[in-house]
């Protein structure tokens, strides 16, 4: 029996196809990549004084279609509006969207802009692969804060010996702590490198023990944690997608039929009528094992069969 929908229901229906529509998500992108063109494109004197009238109507263009994309995913959730508030993302796009329009925001232009660069991060709703990366980096922040506190201690002990080493002979880069600090952690990449354990070799022998030691602790160990820490983090956050996934497919599966009672008599029937069959055949079989017993008349057999 077909089921008649109410029209919230119906709306609703309507908007979540539009949502699951493979062109919803590319033309949405569409809109973030032409916003982020037109930001781009004001940077420049030139383009801005000779088609500023054209940049800004394609910027309300952009405005209009991004409310349409959240009155679509609000329409989505119209049976139970609290849903829509309670995901994360949506609240983001109505911060974005309605904060130029607050008294203080609208009259500050780098707020205005900032908020206008903001809409670039709405790209990571319409994409899993780019919200597994987020979630990731997310999950990770823990984990890079212990990693950062060994990094300061690993510095700040090159330091104080860098410190003791090259402080006179080098003041520049050695002459306290924080400079010995800051020096260090621009040799994380080892740019000049071979300059700079040149230059420590004319002032100590042990600048090569020196030099070895901290590339080895901290441009090798400490890159390769960071490395396990957020790929551990990334591995998380596919896991966690995946579940999610499948739990929200197992909610749009729709529930198995219920069982017809007339169907449940028939397969009774149909049942009971093997069940005499199979008591029937048996007895024949009894009564021909028997010796000296006659063959039942068919008549027999066949209302044993019948019943």
């Amino acid at each position: 029996m077909n089921t008649i929908l109410s029209p919230v229901a119906r709306i609703a229906a309507t908007c979540r196809a539009l949502i699951d529509a493979p062109w919803f998500s590319v033309a949405s992108f569409t809109v973030i990549i032409i916003n982020a063109v037109v930001l781009g494109l004001e940077t420049y004197d030139d383009a801005q004084r000779a088609a500023d009238d054209a940049l800004r109507v394609v910027e309300y263009g952009c405005i209009v279609c991004f409310a349409a994309e959240l009155l679509v995913r609000f329409g989505a959730q119209l049976p139970a509006p609290r849903v829509f508030f309670r995901d994360g993302w949506n609240l983001f796009d109505l911060f974005i969207l309605l904060s130029p329009l607050l008294p203080g925001v609208r009259e500050n232009v780098t707020v205005l802009r900032m908020l206008r660069l903001a809409r670039i991060v709405r790209t990571f709703r319409l994409f899993p692969s780019l919200r597994v990366i987020l979630v990731g980096i997310r999950r990770s922040l823990p984990g890079l804060g212990s990693f950062l506190l060994v990094t300061v201690l690993l510095l700040y002990g090159y330091a104080m010996l860098g410190w003791m080493m090259f402080a006179e002979a080098n003041p520049e880069r050695y002459g306290t702590v924080g400079q010995a600090m800051l020096t260090l952690f621009l040799l994380l990449s080892l740019d000049g490198i071979t300059d700079t354990l040149q230059t420590g070799r004319d002032v100590t022998e042990w600048a090569v023990l020196y030099y070895v030691s901290y590339m080895v602790a901290a441009c090798f160990l400490l890159t390769n944690l960071l490395v396990g820490v957020v790929l551990n983090a990334l591995q998380e956050a596919h896991h966690e997608e995946r579940q999610t996934a499948t739990a929200a497919r197992e909610q749009d599966t729709p529930p198995p039929p219920p069982e017809d009672p007339a169907d449940r008599t028939a397969d009774t029937s149909v049942a009971t009528q093997l069940a005499s069959l199979r008591a029937a055949v048996d007895a024949l079989e009894r009564h021909l094992a028997t010796p000296g017993a006659d063959a039942p008349a068919p008549r027999q057999v066949a209302a044993a069969g019948d019943r």
